[in-house]
């Protein structure tokens, strides 16, 4: 079967497969996934923006600041995949609410530990985090056959917050109480996230796949979901994007410093890119639902790469659009992947997909701003930011031909 016959195939499946077995879901329960997704964005970033303050106080270099980092990365790269394959068999409610649980007494833990130890702090909320975080991004497919793109929107528009809000509620955090109340602050987002999810109800078919007799974890059906043809270009292009994210949220500062832009107005051109990537995702979410899903992602890779580019050469008001169209542009992608993977995830994978998914989204986000900062080291920040965009640029090469 080609390509595009298989993906036809996969997504008329889906259509009939999927149907919920609840009344018309309201976006309310999109919402309540993307509190429970904002837990972990606002918990992985409100630690790692005040890391400073942490190795000033306990006495350590900047190398165990990326190992602090690394730790809850790391960890969410090998367990989402694992966790969302357990939540296929154990149910996904329950595994999203054990992650939520495990987050938040991680978060306690600092508080009883000492300081040393908070690489095992990070790495068992990374745990946590890939639970949850994976769990509720395929609950938001399971729950929402219609309307998916927008579902997926409302998520990661909620998800998303917690990156922007982070650094000043951790800033504030930090300055009134000193860094340990951060942790105070995750597990009681933590507590609330777990409070909220107890309102949803069991996902459409999961009492059918209890009634099987399979329900051992299989290596090989685990697996399944990285060797899958029809999903392959998409996690590349969950990549790319994060490619795009780690350059746009990373680095980008570096190039509007080296400009001579005072902080105060550089927070302000980077809150602005922000706030496009998160107010796109429903409208981008609402496109997929009505048009084709491959077609709005390849646009919003050409929007990000182009505008990526043309970073590295403007200033002023030109550069404050470029970075409004970057934003925009993976805010489409990342919204847009999530619903087109999640109707190509074959029956009872869900969760392993949209595992696997969050995992090369990970890789992508470590990826990128390691690879820019290379090249930026031998050839300047212009020919990095070019180099890059036009290498995420190829990912088109490898999606002709797919459509959705």
């Amino acid at each position: 079967m080609s390509g595009e016959a298989e993906l036809c195939f996969r997504l008329g499946f889906a259509a009939l497969s999927d149907r919920p077995t609840h009344p018309r879901i309201g976006l309310r329960f999109a919402a309540i996934l993307g509190c429970v997704g904002f837990v972990t964005s606002f918990g992985a970033h409100v630690v790692a923006v005040n890391l400073p303050t942490y190795a000033e106080a306990v006495g350590v270099g900047v190398a165990v600041i990326g190992l602090l980092i690394a730790a809850y990365d790391f960890a969410e790269i090998l367990a989402k995949p694992v966790f969302g394959a357990v939540a296929d068999r154990q149910g996904m409610r329950r595994t999203m609410l054990a992650g939520i649980a495990v987050f938040t007494v991680a978060s306690l833990v600092y508080l009883v530990v000492p300081p040393q130890l908070l690489i095992l702090v990070r790495f068992l909320q990374g745990v946590g985090a890939a639970a949850l975080s994976a769990v509720s991004l395929a609950l938001v497919g399971a729950y929402f056959d219609s309307d998916r793109g927008r579902a997926y929107g409302v998520y990661n528009a909620i998800k998303g917050a917690g990156y922007v809000v982070s650094p000043v509620v951790g800033g504030l955090i930090v300055v009134r109480s000193g860094f340990a109340t951060i942790f105070v602050a995750t597990a009681l987002i933590g507590v609330v996230a777990f409070g909220l999810s107890l309102f949803l109800p069991r996902p459409p078919r999961e009492t059918d796949a209890f009634d099987d007799d399979d329900d051992e974890f299989s290596l090989s059906g685990f697996l399944a979901v990285f060797r899958d043809p029809a999903l392959r270009p998409w996690y590349a292009v969950t990549v790319v994007n994060m490619f795009f994210v780690g350059i746009l949220f990373g680095f980008l500062p570096v190039r509007i410093h080296a400009l001579g832009i005072d902080p105060l107005q550089s927070g302000a051109m980077l809150s602005v890119a922000a706030l496009s990537y998160l107010l796109v995702q429903p409208v981008a979410g609402a496109l997929a639902d009505r048009g084709s899903v491959a077609t709005t992602i390849r646009a919003g890779i050409v929007a990000a790469a182009v505008s990526i580019a043309l970073a590295a050469f403007l200033d002023g008001v030109p550069l404050v659009l470029v970075l409004v169209t970057a934003g925009a542009g993976v805010g489409t992608v990342w919204t847009n992947t999530d619903t087109l993977i999640s109707r190509l995830a074959r029956q009872r994978q869900l969760g392993a997909t949209m595992g696997a998914a969050g995992s090369f989204k990970e890789l992508g986000d470590m990826v990128g701003p390691l690879l820019i900062g290379i090249l930026a080291q031998l050839f300047g920040l212009p020919i990095a930011f070019v180099a890059c965009a036009t290498l995420g640029a190829l990912s088109l090469v490898a999606l002709r031909g797919r459509g959705a």
